[in-house]
Formats: C-alpha cells, structure tokens, sequence
C-alpha cells in the first residue's frame, strides 16, 4: 500500500512574463518576526522544489515551486530559473493554471511545458516561451490525455506520451444540441482499478510523434494494446527507448516490463532488449555516444512489493545486459550518466538517510559522493552540470549544485518561512526486538523540551511498507513537535534501507513482526526517561493505517489511535482496491489459501480485543486502500462499544489535494489525541502571514 504524501499535491499554473528576483531577499524579511514553533498556519506558507531541468548549455536550470492558495483552496504551482552559479533566480509562470514538466529546446532558447490553460484546444497541452522573454504560446493541440513529451534532437518533433479519453468529447456533445448523459464504464481487464485514474479500460498510455510545422500527430508504434511509458530519444534523434510490458497472455497478471527500442518513424516495429522475468524499469537514460540504455532492474524475478532495484545496462543492440554494483544490497533510484559516459549517478536508500552514489561502468566499488545525514531525492545531470534536491531534518527540499563531491545551495525558497521557525531536530534511536531484529527509528522531542521531563509521544507509523523515515524535512514530525508531543518514526522490517532481506522479512506475514518492532521501539523511547508511558498515542496512513489496526488489535498501552486509509479485514479489500495482483502473488487467492487471510485479519475478527479509542479517515476516491476499510473497521468498534469517529473527505484519492482538508486532517488528529491524553497544548505564537516571494 504506497505511501501516501500527507501534503498537497502539486497544481499547475500559466505563463505571463518573466521576474527577476533579488538574490537572497528571503531572510531578511524574516529576521523581523521571532520565531515559533510550527503550527497550522505555516502550511499554506511552505513551498515545494522540483523537477529540475537543465539547459542544453549549462547556465539555466528550470524547475516547479508548488505553493497553496487559501483563497482556491488548492495547490499551485509556478515555474521558475535559476542560474548555475546561483545569482539569478528569476520566475518565470504565475496565475491560477497549470505549468509543469518544464523541458528544453534542444538550442536552450525555448522551454516547453505542460499546461491546461485556456488555449486553441482543451484540456492539458504542451505550450512554449522564449526564454529571453514573452508570452507563451500552444504547441499542442491533442485530444487525448497528455502526460508527459520530450522534444526531438532537431527540434522539429515532439514525442508525446497519450491516453484516449473515456469520456465523451464535449464539443460534440454541445454540437449535438443536448448534453451527453453519462455512460457505463465497460471493462474486461484483470486489473481494473488504480488511485487517481480510476477504473481502467482498455485505454492505455501510448507514444505519438508530433511534428512542430505540420501539427500533424501519428502512432510511433502499431502496438495498440500494450502501455507505452518512460520514453527517451536517442542521441542522434534515430533511435526511441521505451518502457513496455508486453507479457502473455496478460500482462495484468505479471509485473514484467521490459525496456524496447524503435526507430524515430511512424509505425516502426519495436526491439525488445530485455527479457529479465521480471520488472525492468524506467525512467531510462542513454549515454553520451548513443550506444547504451541505462535502467534498473528488480533482484528478484516475479512480482513483490518488496523488490528491490539495482542498476542495469544493455546494448542498444541488444544483447545480455550488464547488472552494476551487485554488492550494493540497498535500492537505487533511477541513473543518469556522467558526461563522459564512464559512470552512472542515482541515488541509494540507506538506513534513514538518502544518498548520491557513482557507479563505474567498468566495475569497481560504487563511489558515495553526498555525506552526512540527509535525503537527495533526485539526480539530474547535463552539460557536465549536476543538480540535485537535498533535504536535511531542518531543511525542506532545494536545489544543489553537485560539485567536486560538495553540494553547493542553489534555490531558497523557503528560508523566509525557516527563519520564524523553531524546530526539533530528529535523533538516531535503536532497540532490539525480543525476536533478536536491530530496529532503528527516529526520535523528535517536543519543540522546547526541558530536560528531565516527561512529555506524551505519538508514534507514527509510515506507510509503503517499502519506505523509510529519514533524515529529511518532515510536516509531521515539526506540527507535533511544536503541539507539545514527542514523535517516534520507526523503520519496521518491510521497510527500505536495511537491504532486500530486511524488507521481505514480512511477506505473507504482515502484523507480526512490523508490531514486535514498533513494540520495541516504543520500549526504547521510553527507557530515556523523557516520555510518559501512560501518555502514548499511535497513527499513520496507507500501510501506516493498517499497522495501527494490528497496533491497537494487539496492545492496550495506547490511549487514542489514528488510522487513516487502512483495513483490519484483507477480505474485504479483494476486487475492491488496487492491489489484485500482490494478493495473488503474496498471499495467493482467498478461496485458495483462507486461513492464511484470516490469520492476517485478526483486527477485524477479533475487533473484542480492541480497547483503544479510535478514529479512522479516508478519501471517498481512494482506490489505493479504499474509505471501505475504515467503515468497516469503524462500524466494528461501534458494535462493541469502544469509542470510534470516522471522518470522510469527499473528492479525495489516496493522497490528499485540497489544503483545507489536509489541515483539517491535522486539527482532528490534535483534537482527537489531546481528549484521550487530557492534554493542553502550551499556547503557541500566531504565525505571521504569508508573504509573496
């Protein structure tokens, strides 16, 4: 159950006219206000770097900031520059509509965007602007629904990445008089349902080539049936690499995508260049000469929500692929080469941190470039420029330049909202189980914590399970924190970052040994002697949610509990969320293998253990862990009588993209915790309103 991003998703925005903006204006304005703890308010204040692109000659990096606007009640998101040697930050986009995927002309003169900006067509398009300044014009003018483009090397085409639309065309409907009623949805796949895209036909993500003088569009392929995704041209603009999963006799049975090859013409036939039984998987990266595709491949063959990637290379021939770092028993992120093609760079999961690593194409020990406790997110590499997003416990996500192995800070966003902050730092905490397993977590006190006092702690747990907590800026911890609680964040085997064994040590077993360890951990934090034993809370979301289901099925110690987008009942989930293919993988069919599903849904069938006050949340448009699991988890402990709210938010999918729902979300968690601990927050300093940057 993927882990959920509690805050708001990004929200695009139009392009007027370009700004420059002074260089480090954004902590003098701050210094004015003294500093607080981070509360509610300073939510709509945070902004969100990402996606980095560079230019073709190494001076400009384009990229998206994502910010909230109270008024709409919605997440925007603006396009902005910075240059290499960091002295000019200049905006590029504002307005209430959408801009992102900023990409490059091949000449550096133009960026290109998606957009759904009123223009010549509907709905999101790629529209274009000089960057030496102007406006911005449409480039597109598809019908289909447009995700994702890269220009050709000449810059005469444009390889877009198409869904057909379900729904009938609204001009047609308008022309014809009359509203168009809405019609059934008819499927027949095996895997029929996904957050956010809903349920699933048989349109699939296709690869088109538009040509810039003609405007005309054609299939690159005449594969019809298969998706198409992660495309890449070639160097020389001859070859396109793609993502596919062709497998038979139904590739919605078995996570087996391969990496293919095609050459730059409507309706050439396809190469596949891997045949790993298993997911070979994109983004892909070719390298410098054209010779090589770049990508990473699952350990293990067949399909696992445990898997775990390493770094792969294959011949644009073809041929036996070469697998990189094989030692390395941590995942990778996805690769980029170095300018001389020699080696690859991407990122490694490890132990509560994230770091840079560079990879020797001709072997050798994979080289850790980035130190200290940290989390790089991204790598992005071109004209012999590195860029990458650092973000620290005290530092949100910016832009660094990557040189010589030291990160040099390129973009601030956010300093002036730090500069009023107070935050807690997180601290290293480990505990071995009664099972003998080395757990490790992150411990937050309380902002202002006085020493030799004990304070109330929530335990919150990630979802995934593949993921970690790590040394990165995190909302929860800080609003917590700054509320008065400590926050224990524990990586519980199924988690990332302890290597491949440590993360499948759950299969087919989920709520045993994830419970002993954050048992353990809880154990741990409370042997400082800073935290009240008889004040502990739990809560999490997505696969969080569902630990928290078998936490309070299996202890009483704490006094209220949060499960959000969770389920105590694995019955009720088959058919009904997204994840047929892991049931039948990991657990095999309910029908088939039942006492097995039981066993793993002891929350639910044995709800008469449960004790803790409880409420449970959800989206009514998740399809990841569906509102179902909470209702019925909810409807349980009502049944038995053991105190139970559940809060549904209408509209929402798995993660949540309405501001006023997100902080309410963290209001109902304060509120809920503090009724059940008697706790009063100390009064906390008003944060100071927001300021345009």
């Amino acid at each position: 159950m993927a882990n959920a991003t509690i805050a708001a998703m990004p929200r695009l925005l139009s392009v007027t006219l370009f700004v420059l903006v002074p260089v480090l204006c954004f902590a003098a304005l701050a210094q004015q206000t003294a500093k607080h703890p981070m509360s509610l308010d300073d939510l709509a204040r945070l902004q969100r770097v990402s996606d980095p692109v560079i230019s073709p000659g190494g001076k400009w990096i384009a990229y998206s900031v994502a910010h909230i606007d109270v008024k709409t009640d919605k997440s925007e998101n603006d396009l902005w520059m910075v240059s290499w040697d960091g002295t000019e930050h200049v905006q590029l986009t504002y307005g209430p509509d959408s801009a992102s995927n900023p990409r490059w002309s091949p000449d550096g003169r133009w960026l290109a965007f998606l957009s759904g900006r009123a223009g010549e067509a509907k709905g999101t398009q790629v529209w274009v602007l000089d960057r030496r300044g102007g406006e911005a014009h449409q480039l597109t003018n598809v019908k289909e629904e447009l995700s994702d483009f890269r220009w050709s090397p000449d810059s005469k085409q444009l390889l877009l990445t198409l869904r057909p639309k379900d729904e009938p065309d609204e001009d047609e409907a308008k022309n014809a008089g009359k509203p168009r009623p809405p019609e059934p949805i008819v499927i027949d796949r095996f895997h029929f349902k996904e957050d956010v895209q809903g349920y699933l036909t048989d349109k699939r993500d296709q690869l088109y080539l538009f040509d810039l003088a003609t405007k005309k569009l054609t299939k690159l392929t005449n594969d019809k049936t298969h998706e198409e995704r992660d495309a890449e041209w070639s160097p020389d603009g001859k070859l396109i690499a793609y993502v596919s999963n062709q497998s038979l006799p139904d590739p919605d049975r078995v996570d087996n995508p391969d990496v293919f090859v095609v050459d730059a013409t409507p309706g050439s036939a396809p190469r596949k260049l891997t045949t790993f039984r298993g997911p070979d998987s994109g983004p892909l990266a070719w390298s410098p000469d054209g010779k090589r595709i770049a990508y990473r491949q699952a350990r293990i063959p067949g399909y696992s929500i445990y898997n775990q990637y390493q770094l792969a290379v294959v011949s644009a021939e073809g041929g036996s692929p070469q697998l990189l770092a094989t030692s390395l028993d941590r995942a990778v992120g996805p690769p980029v080469y170095t300018a001389d093609g020699s080696a690859l760079l991407a990122t490694v999961s490890d132990d509560r941190n994230q770091y840079v690593v560079k990879v020797p194409l001709a072997g050798g020990v994979p080289q850790r470039i980035t130190t200290g406790n940290g989390v790089a997110s991204r790598v992005t590499a071109r004209a012999g420029h590195t860029i990458v997003e650092w973000s620290t416990d005290d530092e949100t996500p910016e832009l660094y330049a990557l040189e010589d192995g030291s990160l040099r800070r390129l973009t601030r966003h956010n300093d002036a909202l730090l500069a009023t902050l107070e935050l807690a730092p997180a601290q290293d905490i480990s505990a071995k189980t009664k099972d003998g397993n080395d757990v490790h977590g992150l411990l937050t006190m309380p902002v202002g914590y006085k020493a030799g006092t004990k304070v109330p702690m929530l335990l919150f747990i990630h979802g995934g399970p593949t993921s970690q907590d790590a040394h990165a800026f995190n909302v929860e911890r800080q609003l917590f924190a700054g509320h008065g609680f400590a926050v224990l964040n524990v990586n519980y085997r199924g988690s990332t970052g302890r290597g491949l064994a440590y993360s499948r040590a759950i299969n087919a077993d989920w709520g045993d040994k994830e419970v002993i360890d954050l048992l353990a951990a809880v154990d741990a934090a409370v042997a400082t002697g800073n935290i009240d034993p008889d004040k502990l809370v739990v809560g999490g979301w997505s696969y969080g949610g569902i630990l928290t289901d078998y936490m309070i099925a299996s202890t009483t110690r704490f006094k209220a509990a949060s499960s959000g987008a969770g389920t105590g009942n694995l019955f009720g989930m088959y058919g009904v969320d997204e994840y047929v293919l892991q049931y039948n993988d990991e657990l095999g069919e309910p029908w088939k293998n039942p006492d097995l599903w039981m066993k793993l849904s002891y929350p639910f069938f044995h709800v008469e253990r449960i004790k803790t006050p409880t409420m449970f949340m959800g989206g009514t448009l998740d399809f990841n862990v569906p509102l179902v699991g909470g209702e019925q988890m909810y409807q349980a402990l009502r049944d038995i009588g053991t105190p139970a709210e559940l809060i549904v938010y209408p509209g929402q999918f798995h993660g949540f993209t309405r501001p006023s729902f997100i902080r309410d979300r963290y209001q109902r968690w304060f509120d809920w915790y503090d009724k059940y601990l008697n706790f009063t927050p100390a009064t906390k300093a008003a944060a100071p309103a927001a300021k345009a940057m």
